[in-house]
């Protein structure tokens, strides 16, 4: 990056074109434009920015979605125990491409519907690389103190972790 600072999604982006996995996912896209508020109240989109409002977030994690150029993407926000708002993408950062890399909430943790490893709210957001949600860190997002904000631009950029997603839509 110009800018000298590295996010999670260039980390990602640099290992999946080492894997010669990139050009052939880059290929999937589609044309829609972003939806205004999800019906159960839980997302919001502002010219297209994610929106999370902070005093919604608990420890029982929540997922946030969001259409970004028709593709239907997750956002997961959980409070961790120090209290502090962790952020990652619903998609398993060695599974997504199965259509099933994506989490559930169970007893208090997440598991990957593919492979079934589980995570503590502890490791959301901090962990990169193996069978982890795939974080969203630095410039990936903006944190205010009442917002979480996460730019269409920086959606658009994750939207390959999301082709093939099997799960329902809510």
């Amino acid at each position: 990056m110009a800018t000298g600072k590295t996010d999670s999604i260039t980390i990602w982006e640099e290992n999946m074109k080492k894997r010669a996995k990139w050009v052939a996912l880059a290929a999937f896209a589609a044309a829609f434009m972003a939806f205004a508020l999800n019906a159960n109240g839980r997302t919001a989109a502002n010219d297209g920015d994610l929106t999370i409002q902070i005093k919604n977030v608990s420890e029982n994690g929540g997922f946030y979605q969001v259409d970004v150029d028709g593709a239907k993407m997750e956002v997961i926000a959980i409070r961790a125990s120090d209290g502090t708002v962790r952020t990652a993408f619903n998609a398993c950062q060695v599974c997504y491409s199965s259509g099933q890399g994506y989490y559930k909430m169970d007893r208090g943790e997440l598991v990957c519907q593919n492979c079934a490893n589980r995570f503590k709210a502890e490791s959301v957001g901090i962990r990169s690389g193996g069978c982890n949600p795939v974080p969203i860190l630095g410039d990936g997002k903006r944190v205010t103190d009442d917002t979480i904000v996460i730019s269409r631009d920086y959606l658009r950029r994750a939207k390959i972790l999301f082709d093939g997603w099997k799960t329902e839509y809510e």
